[in-house]
């Protein structure tokens, strides 16, 4: 009689993450070839919503298992690559005879760093299924959301006029809003970093640029 390899516990746990497909905090990994790579998935999951790197799957979802002990070793060695190091642990699984390794990153709450090709250290951040290299606005925020405890904003007519146009707008640009607020560009960061802070405003990011949008129930009269 052939063993029923479904009765290994890690089989329904790994098939019900597959499943979910790649997102925010899922990320598939065939094989790790390039320490600098899966740097900037540590760090792109500690700096948004933590998260888990599934090593053996292909992007498709298809279980191919990890080829030896030496993928666990670069994991070690890719953390070498990132500023602060990024906390996470290890699971093994088997499953269809095969090995898929679980690495859960943790959300840090510090601004983590990962070294590109050229040895820069670049802030990344998860959004959607892609790793991000964030902006300045957004590590300004980042960096002044943990070290400053209040923010005061006093709501002039600058503040009243950019929330008015974020409200009838979606998916603006730094450019459009700077250009719709005929303030200096330094003047428009720090207004954007204090709305962050405030969590009036809301950044997204992609692979086209990043966009500024109104929260839900925000008045702006």
């Amino acid at each position: 009689m052939s063993k029923d390899l479904r009765a290994h516990p890690g089989h329904y746990y790994i098939k019900n993450l597959i499943a979910q497909g790649e997102n925010q905090q899922l990320d598939f990994k065939f094989a790790i070839n390039d320490a600098r790579k899966i740097a900037r998935t540590l760090v792109a999951f500690a700096n948004t919503d933590g998260g888990k790197l599934l090593i053996g799957v292909k992007d498709n979802g298809a279980i191919a298992g990890v080829r030896s002990e030496e993928e666990i070793y670069m994991i070690e060695t890719a953390n070498l690559y990132c500023k602060p190091a990024v906390s996470y642990s290890i699971k093994k699984w088997h499953v269809e005879g095969k090995i898929v390794i679980e690495v859960e990153v943790e959300k840090s709450q510090n601004l983590c760093y990962a070294k590109d090709e050229s040895d820069k250290w670049i802030v990344y951040i998860r959004s959607h299924d892609q790793n991000i290299k964030a902006n300045k606005v957004y590590i300004r925020y980042l960096k002044k959301k943990s070290t400053v405890k209040g923010i005061f904003l006093k709501y002039t007519d600058e503040e009243k006029k950019l929330l008015s146009y974020l409200a009838q707008n979606r998916d603006v640009s730094f450019t459009r809003l700077q250009r719709f607020s005929r303030l200096t560009y330094g003047k428009t960061e720090n207004l954007l970093i204090n709305l962050l802070c405030l969590d009036v405003i809301e950044m997204k990011m992609t692979e086209r640029g990043a966009f500024y949008n109104l929260k839900k129930d925000v008045p702006t009269d």
